[in-house]
């Protein structure tokens, strides 16, 4: 420790041995006794000593008070000494920022490690479920069962299609492309991926032409219509209804199905939220309407949803920049 605070002060020790010299030098061209300047130059040597000690022992403290920060690290703001200038507590100031920008990072870190652990351990144990009801249907090998196992084969590729959603919505590659796209286009393509569970469960489709263009990304919007009608199908019982309409500025998407809860509605944006309708059903993820929310955000749009239990669901897509298709 005393070479490396030598090495560190070794300009210092130089200077003061030169003044020495010099002080010695200039006082022995002046013929004084050679004890006169031996005093002389031993009293400027023993006060070096001494301003040599005392920074030497603030050396030692400083140190110490560094090896305690570093065992201290971790925590959000370091305990540091007082400052003994305006430029030392500058500096404090400036690591203390950064000790709390650095917990925050790690803070957001673990939480969004802790959604996706979370959320892959629920979409696990849901996928489950379409995974063994296809595998029964493949033992059975009937021209029904072909059709059920088509309809379980589509869920499985939603539930695929949802955890790359939302991994993808956090991402900062997320490929937003904005053109001109047909909304009747996009609803159709929708309609087309969920016919055989339109079929399966013989629910009335009613759809009635927007006859709109959007400056949007088609196949992100496409992604919030299917999620949409997605659930409409699921939570929609046999024999129902869905209608997808032109309502002002809005899209709407209305089912006949066992609808939501009032205590439920201000959340179902929420992540991971699914409500009384999720918790009876047990399928839920409560990350889909999330999605739709975040994406239709994204896209500069907007989403509202109104619901009475056993009498349906309404959703409304809020999509601006629309002109009506020239017929």
């Amino acid at each position: 420790m005393l070479l490396q605070y030598l090495r560190r002060q070794y300009k210092l020790l130089l200077f003061l041995a030169a003044s020495a010299a010099i002080f010695a030098a200039v006082l022995s061209l002046y013929a004084y006794p050679a004890e006169a300047v031996g005093y002389a130059a031993l009293l400027c040597i023993v006060l070096g000593l001494i301003f040599f000690a005392v920074g030497y022992a603030g050396f030692l403290r400083r140190h110490r008070e560094l090896e305690r920060l570093r065992e201290s690290v971790h925590e959000a703001v370091l305990p540091l000494p007082p400052a003994r200038s305006t430029l030392e507590a500058d500096y404090q100031a400036l690591l203390n920022a950064v000790c709390v920008h650095r917990a925050k990072l790690l803070t957001q870190s673990e939480n969004k490690r802790q959604d996706l652990l979370d959320y892959y351990t629920l979409w696990v144990h849901q996928i489950k479920t379409p995974i063994a009801a296809s595998r029964l249907l493949l033992q059975s090998g009937g021209e029904t069962d072909r059709e059920a196992l088509s309809a379980e084969l589509l869920k499985i590729e939603e539930y695929v299609k949802m955890v790359l959603g939302y991994l993808r919505l956090d991402s900062d590659s997320t490929d937003y492309v904005l053109r001109r796209c047909a909304l009747d286009d996009v609803i159709r393509a929708s309609l087309r991926r969920y016919a055989r569970l339109f079929i399966l469960k013989k629910l009335t489709l009613e759809f009635h032409e927007t006859h709109r263009v959007l400056l949007t990304d088609e196949k992100w919007l496409e992604f919030v219509v299917g999620q949409l009608l997605s659930n409409a199908v699921k939570y929609t019982p046999e024999g129902g209804s869905v209608r997808i309409y032109p309502d002002g500025e809005t899209l709407a998407i209305a089912d006949s199905g066992i609808g939501i809860r009032s205590e439920d509605l201000p959340r179902v944006f929420e992540k991971g939220f699914t409500g009384y309708n999720g918790r009876e059903d047990r399928k839920a993820t409560g990350i889909g309407l999330y999605l739709c929310k975040r994406v239709l955000t994204n896209l500069g749009q907007g989403i509202t949803i109104v619901s009475r239990p056993g009498q349906g669901t309404i959703v409304r897509l809020l999509l601006h920049d629309g002109r009506q298709v020239e017929e």
